[in-house]
């Protein structure tokens, strides 16, 4: 019998080796999606668009093609580039994501401490007397005495069932929620500074339009008060051209309110109080791109930083079903408390006065109110409703591509329309100006004819600015390439190391 102890314990040890092996509660997994998911129903077509420069040239849509992380660059505007490398290293709003990466990740390796055992020294000099009514102490025969006690306190709790493997990966699942967010907000940051730029620039042309458009309903207004003063024009038409000229010259106060609160807004982005001077910018400036990825829907769940997130979110609530299950079963605690007591330092490690105690405890929760039972039900709960986040991410995800791309498309024909119209009012301006001259048409005509132009010019620069705006839109919808780029403010030998710790166990 004798002989079957070492067998027995090896069993034992087996059976809490194979127990520590699993785990319990779901294992994570990313929910289906529905199939042949599309931006639109038919294929993408090139936007329309003949120029050369500026927002007039034509662009083609690329499927499959991998964003650049620096996709910003291809507007090829040397201030904005460097207004963006300034927002992504002064940007407060990103730097304080950046801590709270760091924190998730610190709290991921302090839940995975708890798979190994602890381990605390203590040491313990007393000076003691004792009543002359006992016994001296032996061989001593005095009633003073000291005692130097050094003490080693041995913890360790089997992780029998994968509650604390579970743990792990929920922290660890909640480190890379704070990546995606913080990947969100770095991509929200960028395109709302290149939008802002777009915006500054694209009032500046509306603010000059707008000038030209005034002097020209200036210029119509003399004309139209000589011609009342000889008779040839009503009182009326010249308080009609009054209030025409004083309503544009009311719409400069706003505009160069939009003017000062993009600047306003742009400094903030930067990093900095709106007192500090930054760069100009102008429509032309700004070069289109020519060439727009599409990234395929299915390659969109691992793009966009809110769709991780919410996946993410998947993974932390399904490990918390674990943790929940886990701490409705048997726990087992381990203990051992090696020491020695001394009553000189001189005796320390000597044969004779070690002492030791080796302990193990089995706790089962047996009546909680019904607390486990209703926490488990919570994790379930929760589970569920990030699978359901997690579809209606995924679909805004689709829609707003799909939207984006709708934009390209329809201001690139808006801006065909726009240019078309512009180079038709400027040659039926040339034609009255010519006509002028020669004598066959008042000079109110050729005013109205340099008003009308200018108002289609003015149309042509909202056109103009919003077809940048509109590829803006689509690589943010895209993701924007954060995959391609540094947003975390670490050395790539940093991150490495990171995301090492970041494995489940």
């Amino acid at each position: 019998m004798l002989r079957d102890v070492p067998f027995r314990r090896a069993a034992v040890l087996l059976g809490l080796t194979a127990l520590s092996a699993c785990a319990v509660g779901p294992d994570f997994h990313r929910p289906d999606m529905p199939k042949n998911m599309a931006y639109q129903g038919t294929p993408l077509k090139p936007t329309s668009g003949h120029g050369t420069t500026g927002a007039s040239v034509p662009q083609q849509f690329q499927s499959g093609v991998d964003i650049p992380g620096q996709w910003w660059m291809v507007f090829g505007n040397p201030n904005l580039n460097a207004l963006v490398d300034q927002a992504l290293a002064n940007n407060q709003s990103l730097r304080a994501m950046q801590q709270g990466l760091k924190s998730a990740w610190e709290q991921r390796r302090i839940e995975g401490a708890g798979l190994y055992p602890t381990l605390s020294a203590s040491f313990n000099p007393t000076r003691n007397k004792t009543s002359r009514v006992y016994s001296p102490i032996p061989n001593a025969n005095v009633w003073l005495y000291n005692v130097h006690t050094a003490q080693l306190n041995i913890g360790y709790v089997p992780d029998l069932w994968g509650g604390t493997r579970r743990a792990i990966e929920a922290a660890g699942a909640q480190a890379d929620l704070q990546k995606f967010q913080l990947e969100a907000t770095a991509l929200t940051m960028i395109s709302d500074l290149v939008n802002a730029t777009i915006e500054e620039a694209t009032i500046r042309a509306e603010i000059d339009a707008t000038h030209e458009l005034i002097r020209s309903q200036r210029s119509v207004l003399k004309t139209v008060t000589a011609e009342q003063g000889i008779g040839n024009a009503s009182r009326q038409d010249m308080t009609q051209q009054m209030a025409s000229v004083a309503q544009l010259e009311g719409t400069l106060p706003g505009l160069e309110l939009q003017l000062a609160q993009t600047r306003d807004q742009m400094a903030v982005l930067v990093g900095v109080t709106p007192n500090t001077p930054l760069p100009e910018f102008r429509l032309e400036q700004f070069t289109l791109p020519k060439t727009l990825p599409v990234s395929l829907p299915s390659d969109l769940l691992n793009q966009r930083p809110d769709i991780r997130a919410a996946q993410a979110q998947i993974q932390s609530a399904s490990a918390q079903i674990g943790v929940a299950i886990a701490n409705r079963l048997p726990n087992v605690q381990l203990s051992a408390t090696p020491a020695q007591a001394v009553g000189v330092m001189s005796d320390f490690f000597k044969p004779g006065f070690g002492n030791w105690t080796i302990a193990a405890t089995v706790m089962q929760p047996i009546f909680q109110g019904g607390s486990l039972l209703h926490a488990e039900r919570q994790a379930r709960d929760n589970l569920l409703q990030a699978n359901e986040t997690y579809k209606a991410t995924v679909l805004s995800a689709i829609q707003d591509v799909a939207d984006s791309l709708h934009a390209v498309t329809f201001d690139a024909d808006a801006m065909t329309a726009s240019e078309a119209t512009l180079k038709a009012t400027s040659q039926s301006l040339k034609i009255a100006q010519g006509q002028l001259r020669l004598g066959d048409v008042s000079e109110l005509v050729m005013l109205q004819a340099q008003q009308t132009d200018a108002q289609a010019r003015l149309a042509y620069v909202q056109a103009e600015g919003a077809r940048f705006s509109d590829s803006v839109g689509l690589f943010q919808a895209l993701g924007g390439g954060w995959w391609n780029r540094n947003d975390m403010g670490m050395t790539p030998a940093a991150q490495k190391s990171l995301g090492k710790s970041l494995l489940p166990w």
